[in-house]
C-alpha cells in the first residue's frame, strides 16, 4: 500500500460523504415542491434509493460500470460482490487511493442519478413500480453509460469524451428518462383544473442549499487527488451555481414580474448541473458563461415543456436534461489544457473536433436512455402497473402507499 496518499484518500472519502448528503437533500428539494399529502412519499423516493442502490452497486453495479471491459459497452462480472476490490489502489482509476475508496465515491453518483428521475413522476407512481423501475434502470441504463464514459475501454471514453463528473452519465440520462417517464405516466389528476402548489418553499430552499454544499464533493471530488484540479473544480462549481441562480431569478423576474425565491433555488441547481461535466476542464470565466447559459436555457426549457402540456412534475428534464446537454456541449467549447493538461482543448481554444465528440456523447446518452427507459416502463406497466388508482392519487401517496402522514395537526 506504499502508493496510497493519506491526503488523497481523506479527500475522496470526505467527498463521498458530501455526495451521499445530496440524495436526502434532493428529497427535501423535491419534498417541498409537492403537495402536503405527497411529501413523505416524495422524500421516501430519495431515501429508499440510497438504500437500494448502495446494495445493488456492491453486488453487481460497480462491476458492470467499472469492471474489465467487454467490447467498449459494459464491464464484466469479474468484480461481482466486490471480489478483488480491496484496500490496494487500482491504477486505471485512482492510483493513490484504495480501490474501495474509489468504489464508494462512485456509488454515491449511482445513488443520486435515479433519485433525480423521481421528480418527474411525483404524486402519481405506485411504490412497487418505483422500486422495480429503480433497480432495472440503474442496472440497464446507468451502469452501461457510466462504463461508456468513465470505464477503462468504454467506447465514449476511447473516443475522447470529456465528462469530469457526470453531465452525460448522471444528468442527461436522468433528465431524458424523466421526460419519458412523464410522458408514459401521463398528467396528474386535476392538473390545470385546481391549484397544485408547493407545500413548503422553505424546505425546497434548504434542499437546494444542501445540494450546493454536497456538489463540491461531486465535482471537486472527481479530481480524485487533493490538488490544484480539485481546487479549480471547487471554484468553478460555486461560480457557475451563483451565476445561474442570478440569471434564472432575473429572467423569471422579467417574465413574471417578481423575483422568485424558488426560481433562484432552481437556477442554482441548474448551474451546478451544467458545470458538472466541465468543472475539471474550464476556467472561472467560462464558468460564468456556463452559468449564464444554464439559467437561461433551463428556464426556457421548462416553459416549453409546460406549453407542450408535459407533466414533468418537478421540472427534471428542464433542469437536468437541458442543463446536462448544455454543460456537455459547453465543455466542448471552453475546455482548455491550461486547466487540465491530461484532457483536450475545446472549440474556443483551437480544437473544434472536441465539440463534435461531445455532441456524439450527448446524442448517444439521449437516445439510449430514452429507448431503455421507455421499454422498462412499458414492461413494468404490464406486470406491476405504473400508476396508483385515481382514488389513491386524490387521497395522496403518503396515506395510500405508506399509511403515514407527514404532518399531524
Amino acid at each position: 500500500m506504499e502508493n496510497i496518499s493519506a491526503g488523497d484518500t481523506a479527500w475522496l472519502l470526505a467527498s463521498a460523504a458530501l455526495v451521499m448528503l445530496m440524495t436526502p437533500a434532493l428529497g427535501f428539494f423535491y419534498g417541498g415542491l409537492v403537495r402536503r399529502k405527497n411529501v413523505l412519499a416524495t422524500i421516501m423516493h430519495s431515501f429508499f434509493i440510497l438504500c437500494l442502490i448502495s446494495v445493488q452497486w456492491v453486488l453487481w453495479g460497480y462491476s458492470l460500470a467499472f469492471g474489465p471491459d467487454h467490447g467498449g459497452l459494459i464491464g464484466g462480472l469479474d468484480w461481482l460482490s466486490l471480489r478483488g476490490v480491496g484496500q490496494t489502489p487500482n491504477p486505471d482509476y485512482a492510483p493513490t487511493v484504495p480501490h474501495l475508496g474509489f468504489m464508494v465515491f462512485q456509488m454515491m453518483f449511482a445513488v443520486i442519478t435515479p433519485a433525480l428521475i423521481t421528480g418527474a413522476f411525483a404524486e402519481r407512481k405506485r411504490f412497487k413500480a418505483f422500486v422495480v423501475f429503480t433497480l432495472l434502470w440503474a442496472t440497464f441504463v446507468y451502469d452501461p453509460v457510466a462504463h461508456w464514459v468513465w470505464g477503462t475501454g468504454g467506447w465514449l471514453k476511447t473516443l475522447g469524451t470529456l465528462d469530469f463528473a457526470g453531465g452525460t452519465v448522471v444528468h442527461i440520462t436522468s433528465g431524458v428518462s424523466a421526460l419519458v417517464a412523464a410522458l408514459v405516466l401521463g398528467r396528474r389528476k386535476g392538473l390545470g383544473l385546481e391549484p397544485i402548489e408547493p407545500h413548503d418553499a422553505t424546505m425546497t430552499v434548504l434542499g437546494a442549499s444542501l445540494l450546493w454544499f454536497g456538489w463540491f464533493g461531486f465535482n471537486a471530488g472527481s479530481a480524485i487527488n487533493a490538488g490544484g484540479l480539485a481546487a479549480n473544480a471547487f471554484v468553478v462549481t460555486n461560480t457557475a451555481a451563483a451565476m445561474a441562480a442570478l440569471t434564472w431569478m432575473t429572467v423569471s423576474w422579467l417574465h413574471k414580474g417578481a423575483p422568485s425565491v424558488l426560481g433562484a433555488a432552481a437556477g442554482a441547481v441548474a448551474g451546478l448541473v451544467a458545470i458538472t461535466p466541465a468543472s475539471g476542464y474550464v476556467d472561472v470565466s467560462a464558468a460564468i458563461l456556463i452559468g449564464l447559459g444554464a439559467g437561461t436555457f433551463c428556464y426556457v426549457g421548462i416553459q416549453l415543456t409546460k406549453r407542450l402540456r408535459v407533466d414533468d412534475a418537478l421540472d427534471v428534464f428542464g433542469v437536468h436534461g437541458v442543463g446536462g446537454m448544455w454543460g456537455a456541449l459547453a465543455t466542448g467549447l471552453f475546455a482548455t489544457v491550461a486547466v487540465n493538461s491530461g484532457a483536450a482543448d475545446g472549440l474556443f481554444f483551437g480544437n473544434p473536433a472536441q465539440l463534435g465528440v461531445q455532441a456524439i456523447a450527448v446524442a448517444a446518452s439521449v437516445t439510449y436512455s430514452a429507448v431503455m427507459t421507455f421499454v422498462i416502463l412499458k414492461l413494468i406497466d404490464v406486470f406491476v402497473g405504473l400508476r396508483v388508482p385515481e382514488d389513491e392519487e386524490v387521497l395522496g401517496l403518503d396515506a395510500s402507499q405508506h399509511r403515514e402522514a407527514a404532518y399531524t395537526i
